[in-house]
């Protein structure tokens, strides 16, 4: 076959403005590019966070620098990125799109890592290239898959420290659904893996402040003067760690601002009690990685001891999932139900029935045949009661992540993933947080490790990451698909196939009515390649790339 001159895009213009384009012109390839046949997409409710914020949200914001490395120097980078089709950042029209699995279609002569035909996992964080408050990621400041051929430069796609590739080979037996799930299902493993940082970062900026009477102790070292807290507001720039010995939470909360990016705040309150709860900006310490520590000693060494070293469930572990119903959620709930943890109990909350029905549904065998308790409920008929040990808090409401905060025991982790929009602040009590030990975590994205642990379960079949797909859709489709996942009138993900224009939003419990070949083909009511393909029979188009253009210039 041979590329066409334009192809049908989903295409975010501004705030609150989609459309379906098409005709999008298809742009020259270079040397570097690798043309992408997407097989499928997923819709994320990050998708509507872009459409609803466009050039404020933190990943749409232009490349600020370019971290290169022993394998592709910045400089590299650099040129890559100026000659990368589809960079659009600011207020450029972008096509979203990043729970992606495609086929390589064609390559640029230059290419050397990527080869026409191979099937891939699109990992869409580039963290090489950050920007002004997150970083460049494919479907945000670069055109992503809701559209039937994406084109990325190799240089951008291979990382420039270790040469691992960003477009991961995955074998043919998958479902296109199945594998483009495994971006967000490795999100919610990264929120369990990431490393934490236990202690001050090595030759970073430090900055120490005390209140009056509060002598700071557990920073011998450091080496900084101690800037009285009455002086905050002289304070400049921006900290890896900063440590503060008091209990002001207006020095609190203008300190919060110069936490730089992955940055530390220990707090040792020394006795005293915070008057009121703190506001806090809970999306950096989501899109930034920024934590707090806290102790009700005066010894600073006690509050970094409390961290950590990474955020997993432990053994015991009493865990509450708020917006469990959701499609993060289920995630959520089936990883704790499936994670072979011993003595979990789980508490899976949400406030709709119908998606807490679908959600137990799901859950309740897994759960069952692992051996673990869960139980699901509403809510606001039965609240939560606590303490628990781990929350996660998957609905963006600063109340609630409050909540959290109050319903957590001793040395509690309070996941904060649901994804804060960057300015967004939560009041805190920071006395609970000090008196047990509660660590505060968030985390955006997903990194190369993490999507190979996903795809591992999936190969080995100790996952079927499809256990959360609720829907299938065209491309004309993805305005209804947004306002379901932003109106969370879907229980679950919804799946995109580029090459079905014309397939509308259609639940898999609608399958029976609609479609009745491809409900047959599926498996004790699960997506499986034969309803894939079936799928591709009765709309007469195709779900996959099943040809190839090599040695494109």
């Amino acid at each position: 076959m041979t590329l066409p001159a334009t192809q049908p895009a989903i295409e975010y213009t501004g705030p609150n403005e989609v459309r379906l384009n098409p005709a999008k012109p298809l742009p020259e390839i270079g040397p570097h590019h690798i043309v992408l046949a997407v097989e499928a997409c997923g819709i994320c409710f990050s998708d509507t966070k872009l459409l609803h914020t466009f050039d404020r949200h933190p990943r749409k914001s232009a490349v600020t620098r370019v971290v290169g490395g022993p394998v592709t120097p910045a400089a590299e980078l650099a040129q890559a990125l100026a000659e990368q089709p589809g960079y659009a950042p600011g207020g450029l029209p972008v096509t979203p799109g990043h729970e992606c699995v495609a086929r390589i279609a064609a390559v640029g002569a230059a290419v050397t890592r990527h080869s026409v035909g191979e099937r891939v996992l699109v990992q869409t964080d580039y963290r090489h290239l950050p920007t002004a408050a997150s970083v460049a990621a494919f479907g945000y400041t670069i055109d992503g898959g809701l559209e039937r051929y994406a084109v990325l430069d190799e240089r951008l796609v291979i990382d420039p420290q270790t040469g691992e590739r960003f477009l991961i080979p995955v074998d043919e037996r998958t479902t296109a659904a199945g594998v483009a799930l495994i971006e967000p299902w490795a999100c919610v493993e990264c929120a369990y893996a990431w490393p934490e940082r236990q202690g001050p970062l090595p030759g970073g900026r430090r900055l120490v402040v005390a209140d009056p009477g509060h002598a700071p102790t557990g920073v011998d070292g450091w080496g900084v003067p101690v800037v009285a807290a009455a002086d905050v507001t002289r304070v400049e720039g921006l900290y890896d760690d900063i440590a503060y010995c008091g209990a002001d939470a207006d020095v609190i909360e203008a300190l919060g601002p110069h936490l730089a990016p992955q940055g530390l705040f220990a707090l040792a309150l020394g006795g005293a009690a915070v008057a009121r709860p703190v506001q806090l900006d809970v999306g950096r310490i989501h899109y930034d990685q920024t934590r707090y520590t806290a102790t009700a000693g005066p010894d600073l060494a006690a509050a970094y001891a409390r961290i950590p070293a990474v955020t997993e469930l432990r053994p015991g572990e009493k865990v509450a999932i708020i917006g469990a119903a959701g499609p993060m959620g289920l995630m959520h709930t089936v990883r704790a139900a499936v994670a072979g943890i011993a003595g979990l109990e789980i508490e899976a909350v949400d406030v709709d029935n119908a998606r807490l029905a679908r959600l137990a549904a799901v859950v309740d065998p897994l759960a069952q045949a692992h051996g673990v308790p869960c139980r699901c409920h509403n809510s606001t008929a039965e609240p939560l009661t606590g303490p628990y040990s781990y929350i996660a808090v998957l609905v963006p409401a600063p109340a609630l992540l409050a909540q959290a905060v109050s319903l957590a025991g001793d040395g509690a982790i309070v996941n904060a993933f649901a994804g804060f929009p960057v300015g967004t602040v939560a009041a805190l009590d920071l006395n609970h947080v000090a008196r047990h030990g509660v660590y505060l975590v968030g985390t955006s994205g997903s990194r190369i490790p993490d999507m190979r642990a996903v795809l591992a379960k999936v190969e080995s079949g100790r996952l079927d990451t499809t256990v959360s797909l609720d829907a299938v859709t065209g491309l004309g489709g993805v305005a209804d698909a947004l306002a379901a996942v932003d109106n969370r009138t879907s229980g679950g993900k919804i799946m995109v196939y580029p090459g079905i224009a014309d397939l509308p939003l259609t639940r898999l419990a609608e399958l029976p009515e609609r479609y009745p070949a491809v409900a047959a083909a599926m498996a004790g009511g699960r997506w499986t390649t034969a309803a894939e393909a079936a799928l591709a029979d009765v709309t007469g188009t195709a779900t996959t790339s099943v040809t190839a253009v090599a040695g494109a210039e």
